[in-house]
């Protein structure tokens, strides 16, 4: 078992009756080592999730071995999903991980059907496959090494350097299949990263890990969302964060406004009531329209990126999906912008990639 040595149990936490009905779960895991959070160990049938065909994604497969995620970042558009294991969006959703056991084995049963038309799979697009969890299960080198062995191209999406093990791994794969590699990293200073991503890897530590990719030769785009209304959006903010990123070497920048579905807004509301309560009111006004931003503060937004993104010498974005279409320069919606400051705030809503 992967726990040996550590106290396991079958009684499910609070509340009970949210867990019985989980598919495929094998035990329930507590451990010191990863205090005041729960593993709860699946079984998984099928690891290669089809994407709805009404999504806006440029990819139709993914793959999460985890479900939840300790990164715990308050403003996690996946915290909804938690809600279909009768589970809370917000702490359930942080403390709360199911672990795919399987993943491995499963996905390389269903890689190699003859069915299987290699199509690009895309991974850390819900949850965090290098969360803290992953040097415990180690369950992303053998679904790599599944993936290049089929010949099925892919890419990667994290926050979480636990990704530094498999650059060896990576590199044989690239060799075979193409590959993307992302980090996701929009807050560049520690203390505002640590309040609003307390799991995560510090700043510092991802910039590093671009890095270390880029001298391994593989590609590394970063995904710099979301930037945060009236804390991360400033000019001094975003010209330090993409100089920072041209400085690890980053080979693209896709950034774009905070938004905040449901289960994530009610979560990230509550920290900005608790941490700057005089932003509350602006941030109602600002996504009274839904989960986007005002089409207007997007369009003021996408220029501001344009200009510091072209200041440190960017000319794509991330660019994860190397066999797809590029993503529009504009990253986040709305077209030509001049302003130096924000504009008042406006209705309207539309859908960016993440």
């Amino acid at each position: 078992m992967r726990w040996v040595g550590q106290s396991t149990t079958m009684t499910a936490p609070v509340p009970q009756e949210a867990l019985l009905p989980m598919s495929g779960l094998v035990r329930t895991v507590r451990t010191p080592e990863f205090a005041g959070i729960t593993f709860h160990e699946v079984l998984a049938k099928s690891v290669l999730n089809k994407v709805a065909g009404n999504s806006s994604m440029p990819f139709h497969w993914t793959i999460n071995p985890y479900r939840g995620c300790s990164h715990a970042c308050v403003y996690c558009f996946a915290r909804k999903t938690h809600s279909y294991l009768n589970l809370g969006t917000g702490l359930d959703f942080d403390s709360q991980l199911v672990v795919k056991t399987n993943a491995g084995e499963v996905v390389r049963r269903e890689l190699f059907r003859k069915s299987w038309q290699r199509e690009h799979v895309a991974m850390g697009t819900n949850t965090d496959p290098y969360q803290r969890a992953e040097g415990r299960y180690r369950l992303m080198p053998d679904i790599i090494s599944a993936l290049a062995d089929s010949g099925t191209p892919f890419s990667i999406l994290t926050k979480g350097t636990l990704l530094a093990r498999d650059i060896p791994l990576l590199k044989r794969a690239a060799s075979t299949v193409q590959i993307g590699m992302g980090i996701s990293l929009a807050i560049i200073d520690p203390a505002l990263a640590h309040a609003v991503e307390p799991g995560t890897p510090a700043p510092k530590a991802r910039l590093e890990l671009v890095s270390r990719l880029r001298e391994a030769g593989l590609p590394c785009g970063v995904l710099a969302m979301p930037i945060l209304p009236w804390l991360t959006d400033g000019d001094e903010s975003l010209d330090q964060l993409f100089g920072a990123l041209a400085a690890a070497g980053a080979t693209g920048v896709s950034a774009g406004a905070l938004h905040l579905r449901p289960g994530a807004r009610e979560w990230y509301m509550d920290w900005l009531a608790a941490n700057h309560p005089g932003l509350v009111g602006r941030y109602q006004g600002l996504y009274r329209g839904g989960s986007y931003a005002s089409k207007e503060y997007r369009t003021w937004l996408s220029g501001r990126i344009r200009h510091h993104r072209a200041h440190h010498g960017f000319t794509s974005g991330a660019q994860f999906f190397r066999e797809l279409q590029p993503a529009s320069p504009d990253d986040g919606g709305g077209g030509p912008s001049t302003a130096s400051s924000r504009p008042s705030l406006a209705s309207g809503a539309e859908p960016t990639l993440f």
